[in-house]
């Protein structure tokens, strides 16, 4: 199995350490990511300026610019074969409910997807690191197991409680659930006495009830949503053409 691997924290990341560390045994892996933290990138590309390819010592590929330049970058003109599978992470801190939008992690994976070939973002509920291996432990376990009734390309965003492996609770398919709005922006000033603003903190779950992803990791299990790229408000179809009429 050949699997492309890349993060939004960046390729010092211990996240994607462990993740790479976890595959390497099991699967042949290419590694590209960001340079520096990306986080919140969301899908952007890097349409502005040309970008760089660096090799570290460990072998990991660096790039000046965003998770989804990363994988499009690899995919397009960088790897020789394509990949057979494409993971993303391991994130620090959760990537469930509104939050999916912003993702750079799940970006990446949504990349590789656009370019049909099966994607996996892989997150830790709590930022910090701890039992990370743990968590590149479970990854391990998920890109192993057959895929065979899930329909090619998928795309899965899994997100895994900060727990040692043996109390981990069991594989859980969820859907997402919702946030209330962010909490208010915190103004301040730079050293010139100009203001400025730093983005609030996410709001509080609105829906958290049993079935999301929220649910399952409070209850210490691996949360796994399949998502699509459709934004289309089928309901609003009918309404919006009458509307026209």
């Amino acid at each position: 199995m050949r699997i492309l691997i890349s993060n939004d924290d960046g390729y010092l990341a211990p996240g994607l350490q462990a993740l790479a560390d976890a595959l390497a045994a099991i699967a042949d892996i290419v590694v590209v990511a960001p340079d520096s933290n990306r986080s919140g990138a969301s899908n952007s590309l890097s349409l502005d300026r040309p970008l760089s390819v660096s090799k570290a010592a460990n072998g990991f590929y660096f790039v000046n610019g965003t998770p989804t330049d990363c994988v499009h970058i690899a995919l397009t003109g960088m790897v020789d074969q394509r990949p057979d599978l494409v993971v993303s992470g391991i994130n620090n801190g959760q990537n469930m409910g509104d939050d999916t939008l912003y993702s750079g992690t799940v970006a990446a994976a949504t990349e590789a997807y656009l370019f049909g070939i099966p994607a996996i973002a892989f997150s830790q509920v709590h930022s910090g690191w701890s039992e990370v291996e743990s968590a590149a432990r479970v990854a391990r376990d998920i890109v192993q197991r057959r895929f065979d009734t899930l329909e090619a390309p998928f795309l899965l965003n899994v997100n895994i409680p900060n727990l040692p492996y043996e109390q981990i609770g069991p594989l859980t398919a969820t859907r997402l659930g919702r946030r209330h709005q962010a909490e208010p922006v915190i103004r301040g000033q730079d050293p010139r006495g100009r203001e400025i603003f730093w983005i609030g903190a996410p709001g509080a779950c609105r829906d958290a009830g049993e079935g999301t992803d929220f649910y399952a990791t409070s209850q210490g299990r691996v949360s796994i949503t399949p998502l699509q790229v459709d934004l289309t408000h089928r309901e609003q179809l009918a309404s919006l053409r009458g509307w026209l009429e």
